[in-house]
């Protein structure tokens, strides 16, 4: 029998921006509690949830100083039990974000490690280079911009060793050629997990183990790492050393579920992450770096079919996230973007394996363009304000009313400023059209979830010119159109399309369900 995570519809939640039950402008656990019946009639069977824990909210939250607590701007532990128990007794699963690669500067290990330099091997600490030592260890750049590395001054006030962050320098990494590394994982593991949480996302999953001689960079332009397979910061061999172990912990609560954010290149290696005794899910993100083209979406659902079947694994699909531009903006904006999202969502949801809905994606938000005055992402200012961040794709939900705050939050002023446009794609206005996009998304989950024609593990995809057509071994039939001409639908009853049909053609930026 298949495991319930196979072909789930996960909701990623990110609490600060779902829902706020306590008028402070940013959301909460409670908020999601009161969020659960919205969930539940949206259809979905399990939610992720960005991470929650202890922390000083330098990067909201990736930065955790106790991983086995929630923090109170979410309410504290019981606000979690509370969601718990409610999302079960529903039938919805909760997920939570693990964040192993690094912690908090302000986690009690790391300020430890300031004030005694014996204690400084749980991390990755080295002496500069230089005569004085006051040039950094090697040439690594930080993922969000700048170096990768921050000097310290030792107690007695002198300038000292030097620290890896691969992101903010709040956030630095763990050294995971120590045993205490482990156990303490083991014994965050089992808290949640004993509290009833269904399984973890994890993140930079291809990113905790360092090569021990820690070389220079061949690249350090961070444009030109995203292509590049050659980044000794990542896909390092012994990484699967440590999915091996969180899998041994796992394997003991039976029905839970790791769920991987793997940046790798080449199938292969991807694969590797999905081997019987590491991952169960591993995001593959060829999808949402696919443009809106037939070949380019064709391609990237071969490749992601491909490397999951290499482990013998399941597919793992999703269009957006916390961490890149919505789709709708993506796909180039305004009415355009609305319909080529909607129609990519039955794309996705046409597919076999697990689903992620990133909070917001089911009304159709775009991404936002802010002030630079209120942008809190670090990437920011460590880009030297060259790079926005993601902020934008951030902006709490919109639930009702014509104004901002829209019914998130009590308070007027949120934690990031909500669009007044945004008045038209508010849950209460779209739950009462019937060509919404959240009515849409709600019919597609429904019949993904009910129809016997989405069975069968395989695909079969083909495409001519701007038409892609995929068809499950279930029966499903879904034809994308990436053309700007109409073209003509085959023989079959159309279940659902994305956009209105006319005279048996297939429109512009437009997809359908067929049997």
């Amino acid at each position: 029998m298949a495991e319930w995570w196979a072909d789930a519809v996960f909701y990623q939640v990110y609490p600060r921006s779902f829902r706020d039950s306590n008028g402070d402008g940013v959301g909460d656990l409670d908020g999601v509690t009161a969020g659960l019946g919205y969930l539940d009639d949206l259809g979905v069977d399990a939610l992720w949830l960005n991470p929650v824990m202890v922390s000083p909210m330098v990067d909201h939250g990736y930065d955790v100083a106790d991983p086995r607590d929630v923090d109170p701007l979410f309410g504290g532990l019981d606000a979690l039990d509370r969601l718990l128990a409610a999302a079960h007794a529903r039938g919805i699963r909760v997920t939570m974000d693990l964040v192993p690669n690094h912690t908090s500067s302000a986690h009690p290990w790391f300020v430890q490690a300031l004030a005694h330099p014996h204690r400084r091997d749980r991390y990755i600490f080295r002496d500069g280079r230089g005569p004085h030592g006051d040039q950094p260890p090697n040439n690594w750049v930080s993922v969000f911009g700048g170096p990768a590395w921050t000097r310290i001054t030792e107690p007695d006030g002198t300038p000292g060793q030097w620290y890896l962050h691969l992101f903010d320098a709040g956030q630095p990494d763990l050294n995971w050629n120590h045993p205490d590394v482990f156990d303490d994982l083991e014994k965050t593991l089992r808290f949640w997990l004993d509290r009833g949480v269904d399984g973890f996302r994890i993140d930079v999953a291809h990113g905790m183990a360092k090569p021990p001689e820690l070389p220079d960079m061949a690249i350090t332009d961070t444009a030109l790492l995203r292509n590049s397979e050659d980044d000794p910061r990542f896909d390092n061999d012994s990484v699967h050393d440590i999915h091996r172990f969180i899998r041994t912990v796992l394997d003991d609560y039976p029905e839970t579920v790791a769920v991987g954010e793997v940046w790798v290149h080449g199938n292969e290696r991807f694969a590797r992450y999905l081997r019987p005794d590491e991952l169960h899910l591993g995001f593959n993100f060829r999808l949402v770096q696919a443009d809106f083209d037939a070949g380019e979406v064709h391609d990237a659902i071969d490749n992601a079919m491909a490397a999951a079947e290499l482990a013998g694994a399941t597919p793992t699909w999703t269009l957006s996230n916390h961490d890149v531009e919505r789709e709708v903006t993506r796909y180039g904006g305004g009415a355009r973007g609305v319909a080529r999202a909607r129609a990519m969502a039955l794309v996705m949801l046409a597919l076999p394996g697990a689903v992620f809905v990133y909070n917001g994606e089911e009304l159709g938000l775009p991404n936002v363009d802010l002030p630079d005055e209120v942008l809190q992402d670090p990437v920011w200012e460590r880009s030297g304000h060259t790079e926005r961040g993601r902020d934008g794709c951030r902006v709490p939900m919109p639930w009702s009313g014509d104004t901002p705050p829209f019914g998130f939050s009590s308070a007027a002023d949120t934690w990031l400023p909500m669009p007044a446009e945004w008045a038209s794609l508010t849950v209460q206005r779209q739950q009462a059209e019937p060509a919404s996009t959240l009515t849409f998304y709600r019919r597609a989950i429904q019949l993904r979830s009910n129809r016997t024609e989405f069975g069968g593990s395989g695909v079969a995809l083909k495409t001519v010119d701007d038409r892609l057509t995929l068809r499950r071994d279930g029966g499903l039939l879904c034809v994308l159109n990436t053309g700007t001409d109409p073209v003509p639908l085959p023989p079959g009853e159309v279940l659902l399309s994305s956009g209105p049909l006319t005279d048996g053609l297939l429109p512009a930026d437009t997809a359908a369900w067929l049997v």
